[in-house]
């Protein structure tokens, strides 16, 4: 099975103050670091080995993944001194990676489709690129892509656009050639850039293979309360629970999602919150709808400190 590049070094910022505490690659989702859950699937189709690219609080995610033993892949990691894009990534991780051909798996979506048969519809095109994709049935939240009768990439469709297009779901199998061209540690994006030019070169260089997938999307705080809370158990009070948290028996906990090393006091009340990393929750303290972390800087846009702890309203459930 070809390797696998999971891009993880993005600065997250639809996703502050979340990615304030995490990169976004390290948020609990299912009881999971996000990347985790990714490498899981990954190795489920076979994949044995994996780069991930860092820039944005490393440490918050090579602490939770390491290297990857106990997933069943083998974990490397590729580091962006600036973040390199999503062409620039991939061009800078070539020579860990070592293969010719590789997956790229976005770091922030969760999908459920046949990576094989995206790896044979590859194989057979000889496309230099080949993205997998499901119609775009969100148009006025999504840009897509649009693709001709034969399956060849021709161009972006801007969001809000009443043309049809494909949604890219966050996985592609590609040429290390495609990307070989580029200068290293240069940023560079790869479809609104290096696609249109490999395909001035040659139109069937880059490919789209339809599939039937669901997916989820982590790119808001929205998205992902609602990725959360659609992997949990129905009606669950903690929709995450963390490790070495402590809720204590009299405090009252509700449609919260709680990371790591959290203490939640005696008579606290706490609902349709995040409760992210450290966080003290002081006794018969009340929080409703808000995101919850420790003070330790000044406060973001949007955000008040109150005692230990800095606020920010999460909004309605």
């Amino acid at each position: 099975m070809i390797p696998a590049l999971v891009l993880t070094a993005g600065l997250a910022t639809r996703l502050r103050p979340l990615s304030c505490v995490r990169a976004k690659a390290a948020l609990p989702v299912g009881g999971l670091p996000l990347a985790a859950r990714i490498l899981r699937q990954l190795a489920t189709a076979g994949v044995t080995d994996a780069v991930l690219n860092l820039h944005h609080l490393p440490a918050s995610l090579t602490s939770r993944i390491g290297d990857g033993s106990d997933i069943g892949v083998r974990v490397r990691y590729s580091w962006e001194a600036k973040v390199l894009g999503s062409a620039g990534g991939p061009r800078k991780a070539l020579s860990l990676l070592g293969a010719s051909s590789f997956l790229i798996v976005n770091g922030d979506t969760l999908t459920s489709f046949d990576i094989a048969a995206l790896i044979g519809d590859h194989k057979r095109s000889g496309a230099l690129v080949t993205m997998a994709v499901i119609p775009n049935t969100m148009p006025e939240r999504y840009s897509g892509v649009a693709a001709d009768a034969h399956g060849r990439f021709v161009g972006l469709v801007p969001r809000g656009s009443p043309l049809p297009s494909f949604h890219v779901i966050g996985t592609q199998v590609v040429e290390a050639l495609a990307f070989a061209r580029l200068d290293e540690d240069v940023p560079f994006e790869s479809i609104g850039a290096l696609y249109p030019a490999l395909v001035r070169d040659r139109p069937d260089a880059v490919r789209v293979h339809v599939c039937a997938s669901s997916f989820l999307d982590v790119g808001t705080v929205q998205d992902y309360v609602e990725t959360c809370r659609s992997l949990a158990q129905p009606g669950a009070s903690l929709i995450e629970r963390g490790a070495r948290t402590n809720v204590h028996p009299a405090a009252q906990v509700h449609d919260t999602i709680v990371w790591d090393d959290v203490e939640i006091d005696e008579g606290a009340r706490v609902h349709n919150s995040v409760v992210t990393d450290g966080v003290h929750v002081p006794a018969g303290s009340q929080w409703d709808n808000v995101i919850l972390r420790r003070a330790d800087g000044a406060c973001g846009p949007g955000e008040r400190q109150v005692g230990e702890l800095v606020v920010t309203s999460l909004g309605p459930a």
